[in-house]
């Protein structure tokens, strides 16, 4: 496994100041870059992610701290931790204007040796430490991912069994009671009861089958995608909760992927099943949004509202999973509300741009 290394971004307009900060910071190990500029140190930053940033204060044209300005002005290099060198003594002013442009430390030329290793160093384990997080968080959801995947494989597998088994079944057996019931005699009247009662359980024990199964995995979801899917299933909620459900739906079926169409709607029906434990709710506004560029989905009810400790509690296992399932796709999900004024979730989703057709 190849050890990992970090980048150091030194930058100033000395030659001889650079050969000799990257001699004094060889024993680190780590990856050295030289600027001259600070227009050279923005191009370097812009295809490298450096630990740390040792840059002089003073240069010509563009000085140190505009350098630094515009460095962290970037989201890509936002964040990363920046040492001033400085050759002049260093006023109140000049200190100021340096943190305020997102300076960690100044160091006075000609510097220590040991100090400038020992500071480097800091910010280069601390990225490495960064790194390695990210990196774990990148493989934890993978693993979501996996296994939402094949919960959902799962899902549609036992769905079609519980509809197309089971189903024939109680189909096969009704068909038996009611050949059955017409070879009784007129003068058999408990058995005709009997027989009738046993066609009733059928029919329910049917339906029941059929709820279980559409629970699991709505068909209508794989036939006719996302959006016939969200107006189903706010038709369903209406129905059973008796709460009202006010639906703003796209004209158009746009064309998704499978998992995201899935996410999406697993989203929605926690959302559902949320307003429905906790909301005491008499309305509820679905509207779903589908541009080229993103998928918005908000639900807004008129219900007790979520206090915003509630919003952030380890306890909310289905909060968390919701934000968890859309940030596999670079999503988010934001919840807003405050008691007794209803509660506001919103997910927003960056869709992939389709490829352009070649030209002829």
């Amino acid at each position: 496994m190849t050890a990992w290394q970090g980048e150091i971004l030194l930058v100033d307009d000395d030659a001889g100041n650079l050969l000799a900060l990257q001699a004094l910071l060889e024993p680190l190990g780590q990856a050295v870059l030289r600027a001259r500029s600070g227009e050279e140190a923005l191009k370097l930053v812009l295809d490298h992610d450096p630990s740390v940033i040792v840059l002089d204060v003073r240069m010509p044209g563009m000085d140190g701290f505009e350098a630094a300005r515009r460095i962290h002005a970037r989201e890509r290099s936002r964040h990363v931790p920046i040492i001033f060198l400085t050759g002049m003594p260093l006023e109140a002013a000049s200190a100021f204007r340096g943190y305020e442009v997102g300076a960690v430390d100044f160091l006075m030329k000609p510097v220590v040796p040991e100090m400038l290793r020992a500071k480097v160093a800091v910010f280069v384990e601390l990225h490495r430490k960064n790194a390695a997080l990210a990196g774990a968080q990148a493989q934890l959801r993978a693993l979501a991912a996996r296994l939402i995947s094949i919960r959902e494989d799962e899902r549609a597998r036992i769905a079609r069994e519980v509809h197309d088994e089971l189903g024939q079944f109680l189909t096969g057996l009704k068909m038996d009671v009611t050949w059955l019931r017409k070879h009784l005699g007129k003068d058999q009247a408990p058995l005709l009861e009997k027989t009738a009662a046993m066609r009733q359980l059928i029919d329910s024990t049917i339906k029941v089958v059929r709820r279980i199964a559409t629970g699991m995995r709505p068909e209508i979801l794989d036939d006719m995608g996302l959006v016939a899917a969200i107006g189903w299933q706010a038709k369903e909620f209406q129905k059973r909760m008796g709460i009202r459900c006010r639906v703003e739906l796209p004209g158009a079926q746009p064309e998704l992927d499978s998992a995201l169409s899935t996410a999406v709607f697993r989203i929605f029906q926690e959302i559902l099943t949320n307003i429905a434990r906790h909301a005491k709710a008499s309305g509820v506004s679905v509207r779903l949004r589908i541009s080229a560029q993103r998928l918005t989905l908000e639900v807004v009810d008129d219900g007790a509202g979520i206090a915003e400790d509630a919003v952030h509690a380890r306890e909310s296992l289905g909060l968390l999973g919701m934000q968890e399932r859309a940030q596999l796709f670079g999503g988010e999900v934001s919840i807003r509300g405050s008691p007794g004024r209803g509660t506001t979730v919103a997910l927003s989703i960056p869709l992939p741009i389709a490829p352009q057709p070649a030209p002829d």
